[in-house]
């Protein structure tokens, strides 16, 4: 544990908020910065919380030199693909004009490490069903594109100053805090296991599936769920990593198998113990049929060993989660 600061930023949205709960479990001084555009502020049960925004070069500046931070973990980003396609530069602005600011004020304050939630979203279509770390890089959305713009200047950033990072590439995140206390709350969410629950619960009328004539076992699209909390504890073990001396780094962020849409349905129905409706649609453009992670450099690197890595325990969190924001009326 180090005495030195950690700043979060999207700390209150559905990521960050579990890293949050992991790192003040552990006592680290947080500050957790969050606009609250999706995020919310009840999601953040550690730390100093400053509502504001992650490209404000004062407010940044200000934060990391009287909390003397050490280390950053970036969340704050727009996320949701087909917004991507219909509003390109919303997401060109927020997740990359706004993490070159932040980026800025990091070398301007010394900051030695960094940590980056990026995405499997930037190998667009790959070639071959499991992704490595080496697998060549074609986004086909703006959200991807966004991501991988960013990744470059951190990149190029370490390379040429005394900062230290970690790029962390999230294939399918799922599932909500064990304990009940955080999860997913996103207004019109639109992460299959999260859909799928709130289907279950009453909130949706129908599930949509779109496409059931892939190349895969079920003729539906097969991939790399993980849980949020074993996410968390990846990012958790990036930055003792980066503590102790580690190189600047890229790693996946996967179980290393897939689930197809259809066995996802079922473990729904199985956990729900009565069937959702669903409804099938033809394929959308650009949905890969299969997307899983290679996963060897991450264990390898951080020594991550995931906790919660079985489908019915991921749908049971969600679902979980969704009855007790039912039960409030949210």
């Amino acid at each position: 544990m180090s005495k030195r600061g950690v700043l979060v930023t999207g700390g209150a949205g559905y990521i960050g908020s579990h890293v949050v709960k992991q790192l003040g479990a552990l006592g680290e001084k947080l500050i957790v910065l969050d606009n609250l555009s999706t995020g919310f502020r009840e999601a953040a049960l550690f730390g100093e919380f400053v509502e504001g925004d992650t490209g404000d070069t004062g407010l940044v500046t200000k934060i990391l030199h009287e909390h003397d931070i050490e280390s950053v973990i970036h969340f704050a980003a727009h996320t949701i693909v087909p917004e991507s396609v219909e509003n390109p530069l919303k997401y060109y602005g927020n997740n990359t004009c706004k993490t070159r600011n932040l980026l800025q004020c990091c070398q301007q304050a010394g900051v030695s490490h960094f940590i980056f939630s990026s995405t499997a979203a930037a190998y667009g279509i790959p070639q071959h069903t499991c992704c490595s770390e080496d697998t060549v890089t074609a986004p086909i959305n703006p959200y991807g594109s966004s991501k991988l713009m960013s990744e470059m200047m951190l990149r190029d950033l370490s390379a040429a100053s005394s900062l230290r990072h970690v790029i962390l590439r999230y294939f399918n995140v799922a599932g909500s805090d064990p304990e009940g206390e955080i999860g997913q709350s996103t207004a019109k969410s639109t992460l299959l296991i999260k859909v799928a629950a709130e289907v279950a619960v009453g909130k949706r009328e129908k599930l949509l599936v779109f496409g059931d004539d892939y190349p895969t076992p079920d003729g539906t699209g097969v991939r790399d769920y993980i849980h949020v909390s074993d996410l968390a504890d990846a990012h958790i073990q990036a930055l003792e990593y980066l503590r102790k001396g580690g190189e600047s780094n890229l790693l996946n962020c996967g179980y290393g198998h897939g689930y197809s849409v259809r066995e996802v349905i079922d473990a729904v129905n199985r956990v729900n113990g009565a069937p959702i409706k669903v409804e099938q649609h033809p394929r959308r453009a650009g949905d890969p049929p299969t997307l899983v992670a290679a996963v060897d450099k991450i264990h390898r690197t951080l020594n991550w060993a995931p906790k919660y890595d079985d489908l019915d325990f991921i749908v049971k969190t969600s679902l979980n989660w969704e009855k007790k924001l039912k039960a409030a009326g949210k």
